[in-house]
Formats: C-alpha cells, structure tokens, sequence
C-alpha cells in the first residue's frame, strides 16, 4: 500500500499523506486488553519517512471521536487535505460502527472529488499476512517469522539504564534497556540480536526474562543486552535492538560457573548467525 501511495503521489505531482490514530482505536474502545503496539507512533513516523511519505498525521483518538460519522469525517478530511486518492486496506471501515467501508467510501468519493483504491491483502502458504499473526509470533518468540511477515528485523528500542551491576561481576556486561510499557517485547529468552547505537550497528546478544540464576519471588521482566566486543559505558543512551534469531529459553543453572559458561555458547552461535546474515547482505 505505501509504495502504491508514494510512487501514485511522485507520478501525479502530488503529496503523499498517511493518517494514523493515537491511542489505538483498539485500546479506546477496549476490543483488546493490554494491548500492545508494534510500533509506536514516534517508530512508525520514522518507518513511515524511510518508506518515502511526506506527510504523517497523527490523529488524536478517543470516544468522542469514535462517534463522528463516516461522512461527517471524510468530508472534513477531503476539504483540509485536498484529498484526490485514497488508499485502504480491503476490509476497510472507519467512523461510527464502521459505516464507511470500500463501498460507501467510493460512492462518496464521487460527491467529494476523490478516487478510492482497495488494496488486496499480501498473503504466503500460512494465509493473510496481518498484524494479528506478527503480534502471534513475537510473543512466541517467533522473530525470525515476524521479521519475514514485516520486511525487517522486529527492534525495540529504549534507554540505557543502570541494572544490578552483575553483568560485570562475571565479566559479561550487560546494557539494560528502558522499553516504554506500551512496546510488544517478544517471548522470554536468548536471542541474537544487532544493536544500533546512533549509526554504528553492532552484534549482540540479548536476554529477555527475569534472571531465575539470581532472583527468586516476584519477577520483573527485563531486557538486557550484550554488545559483543564492547565496553564502553552507554548509560542514558538510545539503543536499539533488532532481532535476527531465537537461541533458546530462559532457564535456571545450578550455579553462576554454569550460567558463565551457556553465555559464552550463546556468544559464539549469535556470533556464527550474524556473520551468515552479513553475508547474506
């Protein structure tokens, strides 16, 4: 959809605009508890720029919004944006209870001056791809399926905080990273990983879960990564981690020797993975 909606733009000398919703629509009128995004705006606005769209409007959404009418909405977007084309997805509906579908919209085109274009959906052998199933995978710790589905790696990204200092008392230092609440972090586990500080892209290897070798009563999930090869201190930076692979669980070991030892095993196969994938690249 976003290619058709940039190269449509270029070739008839016109702007290409993406309008999105903040809080999800989900999340205000409850369809889905917790819920979690895949990108947030800030993310999305930044993926959204790489793809080539010039203009990004975040919508504020709440439950007055949620009961505007189809026709009401379109006629005040089509007036503000000058609006020729519209791109939506082949199950489209927006406005109060969902009035404005592929059919409606068309049909109101013609009185507002703009063209609709369903878009069909991108599908493989496992069906539609949607973001119910990336969302299905990366809580399964899945991310080499989500990346698949996404085009990407699946990253999260947050600020380096300080953690418990264990990483250096076995000589593995660990940057522990400030992921906002509303991110979908993947399964608990091990996973080889490429970390972005600024513009330098480094290997990595991180663990998602809550330390069972050192903790034991109520658990707080925690993402910690280890940048192979590094140790200079990040403290307060942005980092961002994309995930390439699953190594294994989260699991407990009888001792912190055993522990040392399964993360220099995890080390040297993210090593071998990642040096495939720049190969690859």
């Amino acid at each position: 959809m976003l290619e058709l909606l940039t190269k449509g733009a270029k070739a008839e000398s016109t702007a290409s605009t993406v309008l999105t919703f903040e809080p999800h629509p989900a999340e205000v009128l409850g369809k889905q508890a917790d819920f979690k995004w895949l990108s947030p705006p800030q993310e999305r606005s930044s993926l959204l720029t790489a793809l080539g769209v010039e203009h990004i409007i975040l919508q504020h959404f709440d439950s007055d919004f949620a009961r505007i009418s189809a026709g009401d909405f379109m006629q005040e977007v089509s007036r503000q944006l000058g609006l020729r084309r519209l791109l939506v997805g082949f199950d489209f509906a927006l406005g109060r209870d969902r009035q404005g579908n592929v059919p409606y919209l068309t049909a109101l085109g013609r009185q507002l001056g703009y063209t609709v274009e369903p878009v069909e959906p991108v599908s493989d052998l496992n069906g539609v791809i949607s973001s119910t199933r990336i969302r299905q995978y990366i809580r399964q710790g899945k991310v080499e399926k989500a990346s698949l589905d996404l085009g990407r790696y699946y990253s999260v990204q947050g600020s380096v905080v300080h953690g418990d200092g264990r990483g250096h008392t076995i000589n593995i230092p660990t940057a522990n990273l400030d992921v906002p609440a509303y991110k979908l972090i993947p399964a608990n586990g091990v996973y080889a990983c490429w970390a972005w500080l600024a513009d330098r892209r480094m290997p990595a290897v991180t663990n998602i879960g809550t330390r069972p070798t050192f903790t034991s009563g109520i658990q707080v999930p925690h993402v910690e990564t280890h940048i192979l090869g590094w140790s200079e201190s990040i403290y307060d930076q942005e980092l961002r981690i994309e995930f390439v692979q699953r190594l294994r669980d989260e699991q407990r070991f009888p001792s912190v020797e055993a522990l040392v030892a399964q993360i220099n095993t995890d080390i040297k196969q993210s090593r071998n993975i990642l040096d495939q994938e720049k190969k690859i690249i």
